[in-house]
Parts: C-alpha cells; sequence; structure tokens
C-alpha cells in the first residue's frame, strides 16, 4: 500500500511515524510533482496537478470536516472523498461559539470599555428568553455547538438543508423554511457547508430578517458571508454585532473595513483547528475499513458537496 500525503501546514514525520506503526511495510511519503501513483492520499488543499497524477486514487482523507477546496477540483471519479467527523474539533467549536455568544449576550464588551474608562456601572440583566440563537447547519460540529448552548438555557432554533430533529430545539429545513428560521432567531450562528446553494446566503435580505439587534457569528467559511451587506447593516443598526473567525481572503487584508469596525470581532480561523493525534486514529480506522468493503462514516456525496 502506497500513501501520499499532503499538508504544507503540518509536521510530515508524525504522520508517516504513525501510519507506519500500523503498516510498517507501507510506503508513506510526501507528495511532490513526479511522485509514484498512490493507493490512498491524505490532503489539506492540495493542487489540481495532485489528482491528475493520481488516475487511479481509491480514496482520499480530507484534513478537515471542510471539502469545499476539494470539490473545486477534478478528482478521478473512483476516488472516494472521505472527511474528517470531529477529530477534536467539535468540542472547539463549542467553546468558540459559547464564548461569543455569551460576551455579547452578557454585555462584556460594555463592561471591558467602562473598566478601561475607569466607569463603574451596572447594566440591566439580559434575559435568556429574549435572545433565541439560531444555529445554521446540524452536522457533527453543529449538533455539539447547540448542545452546548442548551446548557445556558437559551431558545435554539437550528436549519439544515433535510428535515432534522433535536430534543428541545426547533428545528427548520430546507429553503421553504429559511425565513421563518430567520425570524425566529435574534442570534445566527453559521455552521454550514459551503456549497453552489449556500454561497452569499449570509447576504442583505437573510440577515435583515434576524430580529432587530441580532448578531452574527460565521465559523464556516467566508464565502457564505457578503461582507458590504454585514457592513450596511451594522451601520443602520439593524444588527448589534458580529463575531468572524473565516474570511473570503485569509489572512485577511489589512486594508479590510472589519479590522476596524467596533461591532466585529475577529479571529484568525482558529475556531476549530485540527488535532493530529485524533485525526490520525480516526483516518487510519477508516483506512482500516475501505479495503475490506466496510461502511465508512464521513465520505462526501460529491453531488451536494459535502
Amino acid at each position: 500500500m502506497r500513501i501520499a500525503l499532503y499538508n504544507p501546514d503540518g509536521v510530515a514525520q508524525f504522520w508517516i511515524d504513525g501510519l507506519h506503526a500500523v503498516w510498517p511495510e507501507a510506503e508513506v511519503a510526501l507528495w511532490s510533482p513526479g511522485s509514484p501513483a498512490a493507493d490512498f492520499a491524505i490532503a489539506w488543499a492540495p493542487p489540481q496537478a495532485f489528482f491528475d497524477e493520481q488516475p487511479h486514487l481509491q480514496a482520499v482523507f480530507n484534513l478537515g470536516a471542510g471539502v469545499d477546496a476539494l470539490m473545486r477540483l477534478r478528482i478521478p471519479p473512483q476516488t472516494q472523498v472521505v472527511r474528517l467527523e470531529d477529530a477534536g474539533m467539535a468540542v472547539q467549536m463549542a467553546e468558540y461559539v459559547c464564548h461569543a455568544v455569551l460576551r455579547h449576550f452578557r454585555g462584556l464588551d460594555a463592561y471591558e470599555a467602562d473598566a478601561r474608562a475607569g466607569r463603574w456601572r451596572k447594566q440591566a440583566p439580559a434575559v435568556h428568553g429574549d435572545f433565541p440563537v439560531g444555529v445554521m447547519g446540524l452536522g457533527v460540529l453543529g449538533t455539539r455547538v447547540v448542545r452546548a448552548l442548551q446548557g445556558f438555557e437559551f431558545p435554539i432554533n437550528a436549519w439544515s438543508r433535510q428535515p432534522k430533529a433535536l430534543d428541545g430545539v426547533r428545528c427548520f429545513a430546507g429553503t421553504e423554511q429559511l425565513d421563518a428560521f430567520l425570524a425566529a432567531s435574534k442570534v445566527l450562528v453559521c455552521l454550514l457547508p459551503l456549497t453552489v446553494d449556500t454561497q452569499n446566503i449570509l447576504n442583505q435580505d437573510t440577515l435583515s430578517r434576524l430580529q432587530p439587534g441580532g448578531y452574527v457569528v460565521n465559523v464556516a467559511r467566508g464565502a457564505h458571508l457578503v461582507d458590504a451587506d454585514l457592513l450596511a447593516l451594522l451601520d443602520r443598526g439593524h444588527l448589534a454585532g458580529a463575531t468572524l473567525d473565516v474570511f473570503r481572503t485569509e489572512p485577511l487584508p489589512s486594508e479590510h473595513p472589519f479590522w476596524r469596525h467596533p461591532k466585529i470581532h475577529i479571529t484568525p480561523h482558529i475556531s476549530a483547528r485540527t488535532l493530529d493525534a485524533e485525526s490520525l486514529a480516526q483516518i487510519i480506522t477508516k483506512l482500516q475499513a475501505l479495503p475490506q468493503g466496510l461502511p465508512v462514516a464521513g465520505v462526501v456525496q460529491r453531488e451536494r458537496g459535502y
């Protein structure tokens, strides 16, 4: 068995040693143009040449939950695309989203500003029932975020492409229920996969349907959000603020107005980072199952893009 690696931001030796511990006879090597064709691949955002040189690749394991970068490439038709389902990311995502929502709900930004100004001032306490949180996307990460938010007793709405049911959650599905989901939500958390259908889904029309004083948390992909529309709704006062971890161009250009907007919090795509040990263990389990024809979770359906 030959396994090709492409992970420009990772430590290659960790993956080579970990795979050799299970398959000592396997050929595991970093891919470079002209490398021998592989049976399986483990990759993050490879170039088109990676697939052009491997027409008989059986499967590629994506080093992340989002596969939009792979879906833009021409992948051999027989090659299965398998994404990570969690690998330590779900708990990180729950931590990040809960922190963003609670910071806004408790008015901590205002308290921090008061502290810098030397002011001792108490705000009226917010009421949980007045802060319904809407989560877009009910995959592994979205479901974990919903469960974490429920612990703080917020009313929770959820929207997904296909109908789903979660205890204690008001669930909406499909384009015909999107407007009702938005109107029922004051805080909007985007955890959708990026597809043709979801690109630019956070726009003037959808965001203006949130309840007045709404708040946006985008931890999915930058291309979900129309930047100018968010800025306009913030400046008009319909939205109270936003926490953004993902952007159309990364790193976010220094001249981008998001940097200077007082109602926007920015982090550098760190809401849920892939953890090597958990990722290796998950991929090894799937690599053991695939050649035996056993079912593997996380196989991407190319027609829907995730």
